[in-house]
């Protein structure tokens, strides 16, 4: 027998094959709502149907952010999702995580179409941004005349700025005379030579804020000579003009915050301003006063009068050193001859010592010099070689002897020698 499967084996298996489709993982699906039931728990309950088939579809609580508008019955719309089988029930259906209006898709492929059309001709190119004055007298508004954004930009502008001149122009924002109307408007504000200009409105959907995704909307924005803020629905919201306008705002208040100048905040930038310059202005004062005091010294120093001063005070210290220098030397000179003086002085004394002493050892000399004693007859006798002759002893008969007297000298020859009686004997 085949193998038998509970029910609830084959709503598993059946379930499991679909999660294993990646086609069904992340589906678009166009049909019409029908029985759309909003539960208390927050979950919505719907059918998509066309003209041959239905879809089960369900839209959990968790989920709603990705709705922007309540589903009705035969509302065209264009589901995202996942389609997976509900294993209890045993059937299949769209789990949806956003829907949106089957026209919206068109919209935004227009909106594609012209972001790229215009991107590529250089119309959002910061080159031709032009800055947002920061004090300006005149705001012109592209807006409703009626309805929440006119009244906070008129509102939070006269907040910042008491006397600041508004000028409206009430177009038309929504519809198909919009478009023409807000080109109108921002050219009347253009040649009335305005500071700056806001185009915008409150929120709504795209299709309400279509207007502003519109080329000729678009090329009169790029066109205009004022700078322009574009301040349309929400912080969320995009449109194309936020890419063309000179500054976009994301909601029209916070657009006046941008155009309009705090008038409190200015008077006090002024009182600190003039705070800083007259401090500024005191300080160099101060300073060229300090500066000119000390030109005037180093004027005083030096003038030509201050320099011969100085010359003259020079002068005198060097003619203070060089007298006191001459009279230094003066005194060494008188030192030196003083040392000399008595030096000399010293010198005559041991040369007058000297002398005495030469006169003395002269008296002695005389006494005992031979020539003195020849003058007393006596006779000094030496050999052929000068040597003295004392003793008979030193000579031989034959010998030439030299006698010295004190008047000449004598050659003589020894005939013959004679010692003295006590010697005893004699030599010829």
């Amino acid at each position: 027998m085949r193998n038998v499967y509970s029910v609830s084996q084959v709503n598993r298996y059946i379930k499991n094959m679909f999660s294993e489709d990646y086609f069904l993982h992340s589906v678009l699906v166009r049909g019409e709502v029908s029985n759309c039931k909003y539960h208390s728990s927050g979950h919505i309950y719907f059918t998509l149907k066309d003209a041959s088939g239905t879809l089960s579809c369900v839209m959990f609580a968790g989920r709603r952010r990705g709705l922007s508008f309540r589903m009705q019955e035969g509302d065209q719309v264009i589901a995202a999702g996942t389609v997976d089988v509900y294993e209890r029930d045993g059937r299949y259906q769209l789990y949806a995580d956003r829907i949106i209006r089957d026209g919206i898709g068109l919209l935004n492929a227009r909106y594609e179409e012209l972001k790229k059309k215009l991107e590529e001709s250089g119309m959002f190119d910061e080159l031709y941004k032009k800055p947002i004055p920061r004090y300006i007298r005149t705001l012109g508004v592209v807006t409703a005349p009626t309805g929440a954004a006119v009244q906070d930009i008129i509102h939070i502008s006269l907040r910042r700025n008491p006397y600041l001149q508004i000028i409206l122009y009430p177009a038309i924002v929504q519809g198909a005379e919009a478009a023409p109307s807000i080109c109108e408007g921002i050219r009347r504000l253009d040649d009335l030579g305005v500071d700056t200009i806001i185009i915008g409105r409150g929120g709504g959907s795209i299709e309400d804020l279509w207007a502003f995704n519109e080329e000729i909307v678009a090329e009169a924005v790029f066109a205009c000579r004022t700078p322009i803020i574009s301040a349309v629905g929400h912080e969320t919201d995009t449109v194309i003009t936020d890419y063309v306008a000179d500054l976009r705002a994301p909601t029209p208040s916070a657009a006046a915050e941008l155009a309009v100048f705090s008038y409190d905040q200015f008077c006090k930038d002024v009182r600190m301003y003039a705070d800083r310059l007259s401090g500024n202005m005191e300080n160099r004062i101060a300073h060229l006063r300090r500066n000119t005091e000390s030109m005037r010294r180093e004027l005083v120093h030096l003038s030509p009068a201050a320099r011969i001063r100085d010359r003259r005070m020079f002068t005198a210290q060097c003619e203070d050193k060089l007298q006191s220098a001459m009279e230094r030397k003066i005194r060494e000179c008188r030192l030196r001859a003083d040392r000399t003086e008595r030096l000399q002085n010293r010198m005559d004394r041991k040369l007058a010592d000297a002398s005495g002493r030469m006169r003395v050892y002269a008296a002695r000399l005389e006494q005992r010099s031979p020539i003195a004693k020849l003058s007393g007859g006596y006779g000094f006798i030496s050999d052929m070689d000068g040597k003295t002759v004392s003793s008979v002893e030193q000579v031989l008969p034959g010998s030439v002897l030299n006698i010295q007297l004190k008047d000449g000298k004598i050659e003589t020859t020894v005939n013959k020698t004679e010692p003295a009686a006590n010697k005893g004997r004699t030599k010829e």
